[in-house]
C-alpha cells in the first residue's frame, strides 16, 4: 500500500506542476494552490478509473454481455455523465459553490464546541493502522450509502430525481454516473457531512470514493456475472445490482409502491440485515415501469434529462 501511495503521490505532483499549477496561475487562482493540488488528485483518480473501465471492464462486457446494445445513443449520453463526474467537472463546480459554505458551517460548529469523532481512535494500535482504518471507514460509508439509496427509493420527491438513473434501458459500465445533478448534490452533501463528523483523512476519503466508484461501474456493466452463492453475500455483483434495476422488481415493493430490493452499494450485508436482499439468479430487462407501460419520457439527451427531472420534482412531468 505504501508503494502504491508513493507512486500516486509522485504522479499527482507531476500532473500538478505540469498542468494544474500553470492553469491556476493563468486563471488568477494562485491563492488556491492547495485546493488545486487536491483537485489534481481527483483528476488523477478519474483518469485511472477511465483506464480501468476501458482496459478491464469493457472487455468483460464484450466477453459475456447480458444483452446486445441496440441504442448506442443513450450509452453515449452515459459516457458524458461519466466524464463529467470522473474527470472532476462536477466537483469543480462544487469547489466554487458548495465547498466554501460547508467549510464555513463546520468551522462554526467546531467553534461552538462540536468535536470531530475519529473512528480510527476507537482501538489504539489496531484501528489506527492505515489499512484497518480504511476498511472501517469503507464499511461506515457503505452503511450510509445504503440508507441514502433507500431514501432515494422511499421518498416520492427524491425518487422523481433518482428515477433518471433507473430509466436507462441499456445498462453498461457507463451507467453508474447517470444521475440528476441535484440528486448527486444531495448525496454528496450527506457524504461530505459524515466525512467531517467522523474525521476521515482526505487521502482515505479519495481512496474510498475511487474504490466505490470502480466497483459501481462493474455492478452496472452489461455483464452476465454472478459471484456464486457465498461470493454474492460478501460483495455486490453485476447480477445482484441488475436486479435492483429490473422493471417492477428493484424499485418497487408489492403493490407497485416505492421501495424495492438490493440497495447496497458495495456490501450486500445491509440488504440481508434489513430484509431487502433478493438473490434470485436472473437477468431481467431494466428500466422504470411507467416508462415501459405508459411511455413516460425521461429524456434522450443530457439537458433534456436534467430539465425533465426538475419538472418531475415540481409535479409537472
Amino acid at each position: 500500500m505504501e508503494v502504491l501511495a508513493n507512486a500516486f503521490a509522485d504522479l499527482q505532483q507531476w500532473l500538478f506542476e505540469a498542468l494544474v499549477q500553470p492553469l491556476a496561475f493563468s486563471l488568477g487562482l494562485g491563492n488556491r494552490l492547495e485546493d488545486a493540488y487536491d483537485a489534481t488528485g481527483w483528476l488523477l483518480v478519474g483518469l485511472l478509473q477511465l483506464a480501468v473501465l476501458l482496459a478491464v471492464i469493457g472487455p468483460l462486457q464484450r466477453w459475456r454481455p447480458v444483452e446486445a446494445v441496440a441504442d448506442r445513443a443513450t450509452v453515449r449520453v452515459d459516457v458524458l455523465y461519466t466524464l463529467i463526474h470522473r474527470l472532476g467537472l462536477f466537483r469543480l463546480v462544487l469547489f466554487f459553490t458548495l465547498t466554501p459554505l460547508l467549510d464555513d458551517l463546520f468551522g462554526e460548529l467546531r467553534m461552538a464546541g462540536l468535536v470531530t469523532f475519529h473512528l480510527d481512535d476507537l482501538w489504539p494500535g489496531v484501528t489506527d493502522l492505515p489499512w484497518v482504518s480504511l476498511l472501517l471507514y469503507l464499511v461506515v460509508f457503505d452503511f450510509v450509502d445504503y440508507w441514502i439509496h433507500r431514501g432515494q427509493h422511499q421518498f416520492e420527491w427524491w425518487w422523481r430525481l433518482h428515477a433518471l438513473h433507473h430509466a436507462q434501458r441499456q445498462m453498461t459500465m457507463w451507467s453508474d454516473n447517470r444521475n440528476h445533478l441535484l440528486d448527486d448534490l444531495l448525496r454528496d452533501v450527506i457524504v461530505v457531512g459524515v466525512a467531517h463528523l467522523i474525521g476521515v483523512a482526505p487521502g482515505q476519503f479519495v481512496a474510498i470514493v475511487a474504490f466505490t466508484q470502480l466497483s459501481e461501474s462493474l455492478q452496472h456493466a452489461n455483464l452476465r456475472l454472478s459471484f456464486g452463492r457465498w461470493g454474492e453475500r460478501l460483495w455486490i455483483s453485476p447480477r445482484f445490482h441488475r436486479l435492483h434495476h429490473s422493471i417492477g422488481i428493484g424499485h418497487e415493493s408489492p403493490g407497485k409502491v416505492l421501495g424495492g430490493h438490493n440497495f447496497g452499494v458495495l456490501l450486500p450485508w445491509w440488504d440481508m440485515l434489513f430484509g431487502t436482499a433478493n438473490f434470485e439468479q436472473r437477468f431481467d430487462p431494466t428500466g422504470v415501469r411507467d416508462q415501459v407501460e405508459q411511455g413516460r419520457d425521461y429524456g434522450r439527451g443530457f439537458w433534456a434529462q436534467q430539465w425533465l427531472g426538475l419538472k418531475r420534482l415540481a409535479g409537472r412531468a
